[in-house]
């Protein structure tokens, strides 16, 4: 029989070190189940998106290179510049956060992201539709194409069909579902299509930029994450579908959990574009090897299972 003394003294004692917890992390402790099924489903939130933007990557640069189009690389300039162009814009954010007002800029912030992530999620969802049975019916239609241009400039130009339109409508439904309730599955939606398109689109140049940028912004994560807290401000004040979330407290409240854990867009995307620029180079040399892609993909997904669980 357990003394009612000691137990009292355990259950004051659980009681203080969720407190600690919450006051040290800014969250509530969760449970250990909890932990692990948010940590696990953050990680394959990660390595999905870098797998599948990698192969969509080669699809993409084929097609360019079919079609007489220009893919824009990043420079060597261009790669020095980033850490710089996002600290400069990391700490424009944080000084709205702070000093302004948070609620005003997620406004502006939530309107810019309707309309681009319903863009990005009508890229991610016009092959799933077209695998629907019967819509090939809609592909009888020629192609629609819509150019600004004055004489030989070309502002803007963009060729789409009819699966495209029904991929729109949805992703449109999804930005509505996002704007007015915020909630964490429409914001990792719009999460995810960002890092699959971003994966699949950004050039590195070379294999030297890539190790140049990801060794730049190693020390850029150090100083915004650990030396300052710009990073985490910006990341819990700004409500925008920069970060792909999992309640922690899944297990109790199921999909209106409020507990989150979080990773950043930038920690999928940035490795990601590393990693597709490996694969592409490894089907370059037509030998049917993926050495390089996989030589990279699996300590990248070492480090985000580590990442998940920040």
């Amino acid at each position: 029989m357990e003394d009612p003394v000691i137990a009292e003294q355990l259950e004051q004692f659980e009681t203080v070190s969720d407190e600690i917890v919450k006051n040290v992390t800014g969250r509530a402790a969760a449970s250990g189940e909890g932990l692990a099924l948010a940590y696990f489903s953050l990680f394959m939130m990660a390595t999905v998106p870098i797998f599948w933007g990698s192969f969509r990557s080669v699809v993409y640069h084929r097609t360019s290179k079919e079609n007489g189009e220009k893919v824009e690389k990043m420079t060597t300039k261009d790669v020095y510049m980033f850490p710089l162009m996002a600290s400069a814009m990391l700490f424009g954010i944080y000084c709205v956060v702070k000093y302004l007002s948070a609620e005003h800029l997620n406004l502006v912030v939530g309107s810019y992201f309707f309309v681009v992530g319903t863009l990005a999620l009508t890229a991610i969802l016009r092959p799933v539709v077209g695998m629907i049975p019967g819509s090939q019916l809609l592909l009888e239609n020629d192609l629609y194409h819509m150019k600004f241009n004055k004489g030989t400039m070309i502002y803007f130009e963009v060729k789409f069909d009819l699966l495209h339109i029904v991929a729109l409508v949805v992703s449109a439904a999804f930005g509505v579902w996002y704007l007015l309730k915020k909630h964490w599955l429409a914001n990792n939606l719009f999460g995810l299509a960002f890092s699959v398109n971003g994966i699949e689109m950004i050039s590195l140049g070379s294999v030297k930029n890539g190790c140049i940028l990801l060794s730049l912004l190693f020390f850029y994560d150090i100083f915004w994450v650990f030396g300052t807290e710009v990073m985490v401000m910006v990341a819990k004040n700004l409500d925008a579908p920069i970060k792909v979330l999992f309640p922690m407290d899944f297990f109790e409240k199921g999909v209106f959990g409020s507990n989150f854990a979080m990773l950043g867009l930038g920690d999928i995307v940035l490795p990601g574009v590393f990693i597709a620029l490996l694969l592409r180079y490894d089907l370059s040399k037509g030998e049917g090897s993926h050495f390089y892609f996989y030589a990279a993909s699996r300590p990248t997904s070492s480090a985000l299972l580590s990442l998940s669980g920040y």
